[in-house]
């Protein structure tokens, strides 16, 4: 159980020492150039799912915590039972990082509401204000920052055989458009190891 607990300690590490840093330093909006314009932190927030993704309301934002919770409890018991079966280390690897990926935006959700004041396109953060946080336990908005439009293009100017649908309300077509975080960056990866690499696990269980 050794290397699952590894994994996990290392993404939710990762995830939440880049979240506080941008909780606490940037304001909604803001944004830092990493690489040209293909690479950017942009800090954003939501109410609901991976990469931005709405659900529902605020009933639907519990009834997701709630979910998430519960999904982490039963990839934490299967993986203990994994474990102790001996199983190779490729299912065990991606399950954890969904595991990890799952709590770190469950950590989100549950606390941050809790520990940090509200931030806006004008103020940053505060970590433990005196007033007290933002939000109820469950209610706290996910802190997205990881931004990749690797490809822009003005609808102005795109040829006509690109669909117009394709473009924004801003008039532009950005791939890839959605903002997200490491919490999120680990579910999409340990899904696609499962996917791609263990299908035979996948197929026997």
């Amino acid at each position: 159980m050794k290397r699952p607990i590894i994994i996990v300690f290392i993404v939710l590490l990762l995830d939440q020492a880049l979240k506080f840093y941008i909780k606490t330093h940037m304001t909604i909006g803001e944004e830092i150039a990493m690489a040209g314009s293909w690479f950017i932190i942009h800090f954003t927030e939501n109410n609901g799912m991976a990469f931005g993704m709405q659900f529902a309301g605020e009933w639907g934002k519990l009834a997701l915590s709630v979910f998430r919770i519960l999904a982490s409890i039963a990839m934490v018991v299967y993986l203990i039972i994994l474990t102790r079966k001996k199983t190779a280390f490729g299912p065990v690897f991606g399950i954890s990082l969904v595991l990890a990926g799952a709590l770190g935006n469950i950590l989100d959700s549950a606390f941050y509401g809790l520990i940090f004041s509200n931030s806006s396109y004008h103020t940053v953060a505060t970590f433990m204000p005196e007033a007290g946080g933002y939000a109820s336990f469950l209610h706290g908005k996910v802190v997205d920052m990881l931004y990749f439009p690797l490809l822009v293009i003005d609808q102005a100017t795109a040829p006509r055989w690109i669909p117009s649908y394709l473009f924004g309300l801003d008039g532009y077509f950005i791939f890839f458009r959605p903002v997200f975080n490491i919490a999120d960056t680990a579910i999409t990866s340990g899904v696609l190891w499962l996917l791609l690499f263990e299908r035979k696990f996948l197929k026997g269980m």
